[in-house]
């Protein structure tokens, strides 16, 4: 009676089972490799044809690198060196850097000037692209940045800024003094308020040309991967606030205005930008009163900023289109005018769904600034298609020049895309 009831009583463990670990086919670095790289026979055998061909560009790549020859005076001492042995004639590099960096008309003694400006150029932008790290305060040196940036690289009298300062400042206040009239009165009483100090400042600046100047540098001896900088971060500047008006104005409902941004983007982006680049360099001069000089950098930069803006002006729309109308009635319902629902409600959403879209062209655009080497502006491919290729000196090396210039573009680009990854993070608010 005792052992049949003994067994009709189950065991209960009254201990955890210790886990034990997975099998090593099933975990860690061999898992992620069978199922990503060897999860069947198609994606085997592309596996180990990417293997190979990754094999073969090592193959050749590291030892071009390895036994790349760093100093010399030409190509024919590099060449002497080399005896041979596969390596890269890195010399011209280390021999022609400021040049490629600078332009080969930047006064060598003034370097540090552009160099502080590059500097400060993280400082003024820190505080836009991480708004939340750093105080609203710091805006304040983004703002005054452009003017600092301005004086630094060109030179001149510390005038010029200043007045410029003045200008948008006195065109602010008086837009925030009549805003209330309307909107008319107050963006057409600010541009003519900044009109006015710029005029008169204008005056001032003639009669104190050397008050507290700097060495000029005229916009011709720009050059090297700095002219791809200012003409990248000016015109990406400029070119998205405009192509958020051109979207905006294309989606009114006044038909002027609506057509005149409708033309203005169609034909933007139906002409190559080569194309507006060249008449930027000569058609230009054409229209302008003889006698008149127009800074060929200051035409390049309205050019690339219109053809930015129109693709960018797309793109926003893209971005409205995507909003559910609910939108747009929600922003009614509460009492919102034209201005304050768009501001508040509609563009923040619409710039949150476009910002692949914008970066795309940031991207693009930045580029795109090597073109001005065809109207004879000698930027990063410039400087090496015509001053370093044409001399007898290193007359021959390609690889090692354009592939650093290939480097440089790519690191910009690269940070460009990774901040914009983040930011849409950053900027995630569905759960999924």
């Amino acid at each position: 009676m005792s052992d049949t009831h003994a067994q009709s009583v189950a065991f209960v463990r009254d201990t955890v089972i210790p886990q034990k670990a997975p099998p090593a086919l099933e975990s860690g670095t061999i898992k992620w490799v069978r199922t990503n790289l060897f999860s069947g026979w198609f994606n085997t055998i592309l596996t180990v044809v990417t293997l190979y061909c990754i094999y073969l560009v090592m193959a050749a790549f590291v030892p071009w690198v390895v036994n790349g020859v760093w100093a010399a005076d030409n190509i024919r001492e590099c060449r002497e060196i080399m005896q041979g042995s596969g390596g890269g004639c890195f010399a011209v590099i280390a021999d022609r850097w400021q040049q490629l960096i600078f332009g080969f008309q930047y006064p060598s003694e003034l370097y540090w000037r552009p160099t502080v400006a590059f500097v400060l150029l993280f400082v003024a932008i820190a505080p836009v692209l991480f708004y939340q790290v750093f105080p609203r305060q710091m805006l304040v040196i983004t703002a005054l940045y452009p003017f600092i940036a301005f004086y630094l690289i060109w030179g001149g009298t510390i005038l010029i800024p200043i007045i410029a300062i003045l200008g948008f400042v006195a065109g602010y206040l008086v837009y925030n003094r009549l805003i209330n009239t309307s909107f008319a009165a107050g963006f057409f009483g600010g541009v003519a308020a900044a009109f006015v100090v710029w005029w008169l400042g204008g005056l001032v600046s003639a009669a104190l040309p050397e008050f507290l100047a700097l060495d000029a540098v005229a916009s011709r001896d720009l050059g090297g991967f700095m002219l791809n900088l200012i003409l990248g971060t000016v015109c990406v500047s400029l070119s998205l606030p405009l192509g958020i008006v051109l979207a905006l104005g294309r989606q009114s409902d006044m038909p002027v205005v609506k057509g005149i941004c409708v033309v203005f983007i169609e034909f933007v982006r139906g002409v190559p930008l080569i194309t507006l680049l060249f008449v930027a360099n000569v058609v230009l001069a054409y229209f302008l009163p003889p006698g008149t000089t127009f800074d060929l950098i200051l035409r390049v930069i309205i050019m690339i900023t219109m053809f930015s803006a129109a693709y960018i002006a797309e793109v926003i729309r893209g971005g409205l289109a995507a909003l559910p109308k609910g939108q747009y009635e929600g922003a009614e319902s509460l009492g919102l005018d034209y201005a304050q629902s768009m501001q508040l409600i509609v563009l923040p959403q619409a710039l949150k769904i476009s910002i692949p879209g914008i970066v795309n062209v940031a991207v693009g655009l930045f580029k795109d600034t090597t073109l001005v080497s065809v109207i004879s502006m000698f930027d990063l491919v410039g400087m090496i298609r015509g001053p370093i290729l044409s001399s007898t000196d290193w007359n021959g090396v390609y690889w090692e020049l354009f592939g650093f210039a290939a480097l440089l573009f790519f690191v910009v680009c690269y940070g460009i895309s990774q901040y914009s990854q983040w930011l849409e993070r950053q900027l995630a608010t569905d759960h999924r």
